[in-house]
């Protein structure tokens, strides 16, 4: 005979789950014993619940099976829900086991009791209380395929008496059904766009990672229409490397070109993208979007033609039907001021920019300390990175390096919290990402706001033994945040940290890390970080006033600088 716990166990292990994460915990104990006996599923202790939401969102991101995370009675559960609230924005399939009071004492205020089906209503699309044997296996079944089905959270909860309870003989392993169908657009749809695109003069491609399985695809569609192709962040992966029309990202991250293409095409084709900054959208232009989820078009931009279907099914049905484009004028032209911001980029790159005269200036201005400079370290990841490494990065101004500096060449992949923005998630993810695969390199862009604040889970890069490559942007600052603030006049505040030395704390755990303060020391600390066996930590002290420009800087962000830096003269911002 089997109990709840047991069959739950096999079923995850059957589906191809080979870890689960979380923290021990009473109401769950029957779950964590099931599995400390299936040989298949390893058990992943880390210090904190989050972490272990992270970890299992960014094991389903990257295989697409479910990632499993655990969180016992009240607050342990409570702790699972930013982490399961990055995967439902990441529509990442995962599938949290929450522990409750045993049911005799549910609706009684018992110690540590919180209401599970209320508090994850709003992140999960199942969500429900197992109360009894004759519920199995049907609610574990649905609890899977829920997530799976729906690309989102599912959470199953156990009461404390559930778990240990045996099965009727014969009672089935639940399975789980991941057969999904992604239909073409409409031929009449596929006409009419096609019609609109052949009328247009230029066209501009916003591709995000939608698209991403339909690089070829992509590609045969850019050369049709002699199309510069703005990459989302996301895209960058499978879709950056080796791509003659590809201009960059958008955005705050993003560069001149893609304000250029975006400006002065008469065309803009989306594919596969739900890019949410509607100030960095062109207005007045046509609009053709592709999207599999119909919820998605015209949310950002009204859309004159929709086309809702698979990316790739969509191009291989819309190409045929376009005249090719021979004016490569916008082209050439974003590709030109692409490649020439690109330059500019690599100057800051050089270990000896300050000392040349195009540095000198720059440096008494904002690194009067001679502090490292966050692009010279991006660049030289990106360097000696793996070129199948996974990277993983923190929101704020870690991403905004990343990508400016490192490019998703081979197969290479890249996870962040792209959409919900939160802080913390790169070591995390890091954690979740090498648990796949301890062979595989796993790079980690951390601010060091984000790192300090789940800053206990190093010991599960060390207890676990996962080779993680944790590289910290250490300014002293919440970078983005700064930012922010002074581009509207304010001048920052609250923004300082006073952290420790990072690479020694990882030392004090049994993590091999180096601190750097000088340019000349990151090429071989780099180099030698990602050489090194196991979890290393290496400390950059970056300069704090680094200023990301945007791609259209505006007047009014200028003087908002120019007004927050007087007033940091006058008033110290801690």
């Amino acid at each position: 005979m089997s109990t709840v716990a047991e069959i739950l166990v096999r079923a995850i292990a059957d589906h191809g789950v080979t870890q689960v994460w979380g923290v021990v915990g009473d109401a769950l104990n029957p779950v964590t014993d099931a599995i400390r006996r299936e040989d298949r599923v390893e058990w992943m202790g880390v210090r904190h619940e989050e972490t272990a939401a992270f970890a299992a969102g960014a094991q389903a991101q990257l295989t697409g099976r479910l990632g499993v995370c655990m969180g016992t009675v009240g607050p342990g559960a409570i702790h699972l829900l930013n982490g399961l609230y990055d995967a439902k924005k990441s529509r990442a399939p995962v599938l949290a086991i929450c522990g409750q009071v045993p049911r005799e004492d549910v609706g009684s205020d018992f110690f540590q009791e919180v209401a599970n089906d209320a508090v994850f209503a709003d992140v999960a699309v199942f969500n429900q209380t197992v109360v009894s044997i004759e519920q199995l296996p049907g609610l574990i079944e649905q609890a899977g395929n829920s997530a799976l089905a729906e690309r989102g959270v599912a959470v199953l909860t156990l009461p404390g008496d559930v778990g240990g309870l045996e099965l009727p003989r014969k009672t089935p392993v639940p399975r789980f059904v991941d057969e999904r169908r992604h239909p073409g657009p409409d031929d009449e749809a596929l006409r009419r766009a096609a019609a609109a695109i052949n009328a247009a003069g230029s066209v501009a491609l916003l591709v995000g990672i939608g698209a991403r399985d339909a690089r070829d695809e992509v590609l045969q569609l850019a050369e049709r229409l002699s199309a510069p192709m703005v990459l989302t962040l996301k895209a960058k992966e499978r879709l950056e490397s080796d791509n003659e029309y590809e201009i960059g990202q958008s955005g705050l991250i993003g560069n001149p070109a893609t304000r250029e293409a975006f400006s002065e095409c008469d065309l803009l084709l989306l594919v596969g993208t739900d890019f949410p900054y509607r100030e960095f959208l062109p207005t007045g232009k046509t609009v053709v979007q592709l999207d599999i989820r119909s919820a998605h078009i015209g949310r950002r931009t009204p859309v004159d033609h929709a086309l809702v279907g698979d990316a790739r099914l969509g191009l291989r049905g819309l190409t045929p039907l376009l005249e090719a484009k021979t004016d490569r004028r916008l082209l050439d032209k974003t590709r030109s001021s692409y490649e020439a911001w690109q330059e500019q980029q690599a100057a800051f790159a050089d270990p000896d920019y300050e000392r040349k005269p195009t540095g000198l200036l720059r440096r008494k201005l904002d690194n009067p300390d001679d502090r490292v400079r966050p692009e010279l370290l991006a660049a030289m990841i990106d360097r000696y990175a793996a070129d199948d490494a996974v990277f993983t990065t923190d929101t704020g101004m870690s991403t905004v390096w990343l990508s400016r500096f490192v490019r998703m060449r081979g197969t290479r992949r890249l996870l962040g919290s792209f959409n919900l923005g939160s802080m913390a998630n790169a070591l995390p993810q890091a954690l979740g990402a090498a648990g796949l695969d301890r062979s595989r390199q796993v790079v980690a862009f951390c601010g060091d706001g984000g790192l300090s604040m789940l800053m206990g889970d190093l010991l599960t890069a060390v207890s676990h033994e996962l080779p993680v490559k944790l590289m910290v942007f250490d300014n002293g600052r919440l970078g983005m945040v700064k930012l922010e603030m002074e581009q509207v006049g304010l001048p920052e505040f609250g923004t300082v940290l006073h952290n420790p030395d990072f690479a020694e704390v990882a030392c004090a755990i049994g993590m091999s890390a180096r601190r750097v303060e000088r340019p000349a020391e990151v090429e071989s600390a780099v180099q030698w970080a990602m050489a090194e066996p196991g979890p290393v930590l290496v400390d950059v002290v970056t300069s704090a006033d680094e200023v990301a420009v945007p791609p259209k800087p505006t007047l009014k962000q200028g003087w908002g600088f120019a007004i927050a830096k007087s007033k940091e003269f006058l008033v110290s911002p801690e």
